[in-house]
């Protein structure tokens, strides 16, 4: 999966999470909870629905890091380079 392909994954689930959210004009550094209002619940659905559909696992230490698309999609394209034991 490359990053063009997780990006994707990742508007999608928040569009699914935050209907009222503009995904076309969304900033990929902006705080995705001061900017675009998702509180813990949406972050932690997010993460969920990421997880679902993506397989990665995000534990809650690095899930504090990651507050905007530019974080999630940069950890989840580090995951899926990682080789697997």
């Amino acid at each position: 999966m490359n990053r063009t392909d997780i990006r994707a994954a990742v508007l999608d689930e928040i569009s699914s999470i935050a209907p009222d959210i503009e995904i076309d004009s969304i900033d990929e550094h902006a705080s995705l909870r001061e900017e675009y209002d998702l509180d813990s619940m949406d972050a932690l659905n997010l993460l969920l629905a990421l997880h679902t559909r993506l397989g990665v696992n995000i534990p809650d230490s690095d899930a504090v890091r990651l507050h905007s698309v530019a974080d999630l999609v940069d950890y989840i394209e580090k995951r899926f380079r990682q080789p697997t034991d």
